[in-house]
């Protein structure tokens, strides 16, 4: 019996460690990661689960912490096995937008290269601020705008169409963007609309919105 303990034992082990799942990280966002679990790929947020029980602990746009096994482990991005060699990066810059509170999507970005945070905002015709985030951006909207009358929610307010030099989302830049500043409080966030999202490739999945550069 000792004799075949041993044996046994090692069989059982390696048995155990061949059906460990093989788990890469083929994408990385903040709040969320694409994995690649025995070949199959998966969106997975913060706190979720997915194929073999691997779970997302943490993750931001250059690591990702899982759990495998029951055992937290790092993981850095990977390029992906396409069968015949690892792919190329893509040479287009692409980022990713976790769905927020109420279904919508809030990013952090830069006007003019200053910090701003937007709401996207498909429904909106041009990026569209208030005053007081125009000011804080230090943009002199009344010297540099062409005065217009706009349609809200709330009805028609008064505002100023102007041109941004530059709108960035990650590293997703768009010169030369039409933009407007509504006279009072509204639009209580930065709406990032499709004077921005035209010109850049943009997409849905799984909770998740894509912004890729055009060129």
């Amino acid at each position: 019996m000792p004799r075949l303990f041993l044996p046994l034992c090692l069989s059982l082990c390696s048995a155990l460690a061949l059906a460990a799942p093989q788990v890469r990280v083929v994408g990385l966002f903040p709040g969320a990661a694409v994995l690649n679990i025995d070949g199959q790929r998966k969106l997975l947020k913060v706190g979720q689960t997915g194929p073999d029980g691997v779970q997302l602990v943490s993750a931001d746009a250059h690591k990702a912490v899982l759990r495998v096994g029951g055992t937290e482990q790092t993981y850095e991005l990977e390029r992906e096995y396409n069968g015949e060699g690892y792919s190329a990066p893509a040479a287009r810059t692409e980022m990713g937008i976790a769905r927020g509170t109420g279904g919508h999507y809030w990013v952090s970005g830069t006007i003019n290269h200053q910090s701003a945070q937007f709401l996207v905002d498909t429904g909106a015709t041009t990026v569209a601020m208030n005053e007081g985030q125009a000011r804080r951006l230090g943009i002199d909207y009344r010297a540099v705008g062409t005065p217009m009358m706009a349609s809200t929610a709330s009805g028609t307010a008064k505002g100023w169409r102007i041109s941004l030099n530059s709108v960035k989302l990650g590293g997703v830049e768009v010169l030369g963007v039409e933009a407007v500043v509504l006279e009072g409080e509204f639009p209580t966030e930065i709406l990032l609309g499709m004077s921005y999202l035209n010109r850049v490739g943009w997409r849905e999945d799984q909770g998740m919105m894509y912004i890729q550069a055009k060129h």
